[in-house]
């Protein structure tokens, strides 16, 4: 089994796509990664030999930043952003679009479910028992 930069590589995909599964990877950069690794990109990950899987790894490893490093950075990004009281930082902050969508309709990814807000009425005095 392929092992990358932390990540079980699925089996039975081809190696293009399996790259795909590390954070930071995707299609256009396995491609790229595996043409200069000089290895066969139809390859499944469970025919890869060792010295290939090895090649791609030192070429991610050394020229990549992924997984834990590049998540770490865009938290830390978002971090500042929140911290210095920006426009955007505050989207973040209250969990709202950050890059100008609409939010009266639509916005479900970023707020959530929808959340029924309910009219509330003051129990009506009984009327009082009518004189005869």
């Amino acid at each position: 089994m392929a092992r990358i930069a932390g990540i079980d590589l699925p089996k039975e995909k081809r190696i293009e796509v399996a790259l795909t599964y590390i954070y930071g990877i995707g299609l256009p950069l396995s491609t790229k990664i595996l043409k200069q690794a000089g290895v066969n990109p139809d390859t499944r990950a469970k025919d890869m030999k060792e010295d290939e899987v090895s090649r791609v790894a030192a070429i991610i490893q050394k020229e990549y930043k992924v997984e834990g490093d590049l998540r770490r950075e865009i938290s830390q990004n978002i971090k500042r952003l929140i911290d210095i009281g920006s426009y955007r930082g505050y989207r973040h902050r209250r969990s709202l679009p950050v890059r100008g969508q609409r939010t009266k309709t639509n916005a479900r990814t970023r707020k959530g479910p929808r959340k029924t807000v309910g009219v509330t009425r003051k129990a009506t005095k009984a009327a009082p028992p009518p004189e005869k």
